[in-house]
């Protein structure tokens, strides 16, 4: 990964942006970023579903501009250690996740799959779409993805 030139670990937005560390590992800082996301995960199930879903929405239009001025700032668009935007992906995957061990865990692996492989238009607005929404959009995106999956693992597996 290419080193952090203008990263300040002083900065809120450069904190928020990497995941409060997360993203400056390494090695895979988009897992580790995903870790993240579980952690906020948990808190976020006690929630009401209105309550979670008005709280997704927040933390992805304030990833717009998190990621948009931590990548303006580091002169690289979509630098690796971005990853709050995994983090919002995850929380998106999650939607309408059953409770239990078992969808964390079967989330995640999901929702890693699909940002990694970015299939069709993930992989197109990846390259197309620029800024904190670029930046954003591809994750929201495999988190979708990730979420029609559960679904249907959940109707045909009642697991």
């Amino acid at each position: 990964m290419k080193s952090l030139p203008h990263f300040k670990w002083s900065n809120p937005i450069h904190l928020l942006a990497l995941g409060f560390g997360s993203g400056a590992v390494p090695k895979a800082p988009g897992t580790f970023g995903t870790l993240i996301g579980v952690l906020f995960y948990f808190p976020m199930t006690y929630l009401s579903h209105a309550h979670y879903l008005v709280l997704v929405g927040f933390l992805f239009v304030a990833g717009i501009y998190i990621c948009g001025r931590t990548a303006k700032d580091f002169g690289v668009h979509d630098h690796g250690s971005i990853v709050w935007d995994e983090i919002v992906g995850y929380l998106i995957t999650m939607i309408f996740a059953p409770t239990g061990w078992p969808w964390i865990v079967l989330g995640f692996v999901l929702f890693r799959i699909f940002d990694i492989w970015k299939p069709w238009p993930i992989s197109l607005l990846d390259k197309k779409v620029h800024g904190g929404f670029g930046i954003m959009i591809d994750d929201v995106l495999a988190g979708v993805y990730a979420m029609g999956v559960m679904a249907i693992v959940n109707v045909c597996f009642q697991l």
